[in-house]
């Protein structure tokens, strides 16, 4: 798929620049999403419909970060609308925490996948590290605009991208660590894999995980709210 040819030069011109050149120029969300529709920094713009960008606030305290879009998020061009971005709203109202009050994003902006054997489906496909690499300003762009005070990191894309590539999720999950992004910052599950589990007893462990992670990050707000 090509960019859209009804964009301006200004904006092919935007989406060339790196986080610093945006800031320069005292950027916002909105601005950031009109350039970013235009990225080609990598081939996945190819076969994706479209960009999806975060959404929410900027002024958001928690901003929740994952892997890339999916097959929902890439057809309405928003994410976290698919399967995964439902039960991550649940989980969220379950610990009291108003999605619409969150920033959400991720860490690749198009959607990378396969057809499906029979040529139905489209299946995601891990994003490659240079894939990573070439979305990676406008990921740090949206930190600098937003400035969390709490950063979630939902999945090993976004944990290694943000935390460090030897950051292991299933061993720090819901413990509060360093960060160069955010004051708190916490790894958890991403929600599709509660989703991928193989039975009804493993979707049940890992929601429960994914909730109580989700519970330290109500906490935290709570407490940075009151301070």
């Amino acid at each position: 798929m090509k960019p859209e040819s009804s964009l301006s030069r200004n904006n092919t011109e935007l989406a060339s620049m790196n986080s610093s050149s945006f800031l320069a120029r005292r950027t916002t969300i909105p601005v950031l999403r009109r350039a970013a529709r235009a990225c080609t920094a990598c081939n996945l713009w190819r076969t994706a419909r479209q960009t999806v960008f975060g959404e929410g606030t900027s002024k958001a305290m928690i901003m929740i970060v994952g892997e890339q879009p999916g097959n929902e998020e890439d057809r309405f061009g928003r994410p976290f609308v698919g399967p995964a971005g439902k039960l991550l709203t649940q989980a969220l109202a379950e610990v009291g925490i108003d999605r619409a009050t969150v920033y959400v994003t991720n860490v690749v902006k198009h959607f990378k996948w396969s057809a499906s054997e029979h040529g139905k489906r489209r299946i995601h496909k891990k994003p490659r590290q240079s894939e990573i690499r070439a979305c990676y300003p406008w990921l740090e762009s949206e930190l600098q605009v937003v400035k969390p005070k709490i950063l979630v990191c939902m999945g090993a894309t976004a944990a290694q991208a943000l935390l460090g590539k030897d950051v292991s999720v299933t061993r720090i999950h819901g413990q509060t660590v360093e960060s160069p992004h955010a004051r708190f910052a916490i790894a958890t599950m991403h929600p599709s894999s509660i989703l991928r589990a193989a039975d009804a007893a493993s979707r049940q462990r890992k929601t429960d995980e994914f909730i109580n992670d989700l519970k330290r990050v109500a906490l935290l707000a709570a407490k940075n709210q009151a301070a």
